[in-house]
């Protein structure tokens, strides 16, 4: 394929190339084509991939497809013209029809491409229906009064292994091990706040030959004993 403008070479084209092979992976392993005519409208793995450009240029869905429009040779890499790139609001729309499993395998065939380190971090966080934007509420067509979003890091590469998202507002202990069983591959030594402090997750962390270093809450002199032999320079490399 001629690429004139944009070289094989170029870190835009690989990008690109990484980005559309990523994007059809985690559609499944046989992705469809990129613009099927009438209804079917573009593949999913075409707005994933627009997705991760405007991530990667930093810009708007509106300049992104302004920009588009003047790399013919990147356009070709999405199996398309530039007379047949969707409109910006045809990428808003899709990208919220899409199913959290895709974003979650998609993130999960990017941490593959990087070695993670030996100490990972978990940790959660809420917003309420109060901080969310009006708007927000009003494109997704449903309310809420908070959700829970915990996140799952490597304290090497500040790499993002897994998330989740719950409007229950379960406790911090019931999602730390539902993520944290789906990357024990990729899981060595588990940094954690007072909010995981479950002996039950330590049991079956060791089970697995992972390390727990979870802060227990200090009910009791014992408690206070426990988190004394927590090593402090570990601690804090998941607490930063």
């Amino acid at each position: 394929m001629k690429r004139a403008q944009f070289g094989v070479h170029s870190k835009l084209a690989r990008f690109t190339e990484r980005c559309v092979a990523l994007s059809q992976k985690a559609v499944g392993s046989d992705p469809d084509p990129p613009i099927k005519k009438g209804e079917g409208g573009y593949a999913d793995w075409v707005i994933i991939a627009i997705h991760g450009l405007r991530g990667y240029l930093d810009h708007t869905y509106r300049q992104l497809l302004d920009v588009l429009r003047e790399m013919p040779d990147i356009v070709s890499m999405l199996g398309l013209s530039v007379d047949e790139l969707p409109d910006f609001t045809t990428v808003c729309s899709r990208k919220q029809d899409l199913k959290m499993n895709v974003w979650r395998t998609l993130l999960g065939l990017s941490a593959d491409l990087f070695d993670s380190g030996e100490i990972q971090a978990i940790d959660s966080t809420s917003i309420a229906h109060r901080s969310s934007s009006h708007n927000y509420s009003k494109r997704v067509k449903r309310t809420f009064e908070s959700v829970k979003t915990t996140i799952l890091v490597d304290c090497s590469t500040r790499l993002i292994l897994d998330i989740h998202c719950s409007k229950n507002l379960p406790h911090d202990t019931q999602i730390a091990w539902k993520v944290l069983k789906r990357n024990l591959n990729n899981v060595e030594t588990v940094v954690a706040d007072k909010g995981f402090d479950w002996d039950k997750l330590r049991h079956m962390l060791r089970n697995e030959d992972i390390r727990p270093v979870i802060k227990h809450r200090e009910f009791y002199s014992l408690n206070a004993a426990h988190n004394a032999r927590i090593d402090d320079k570990t601690y804090h490399q998941g607490t930063v």
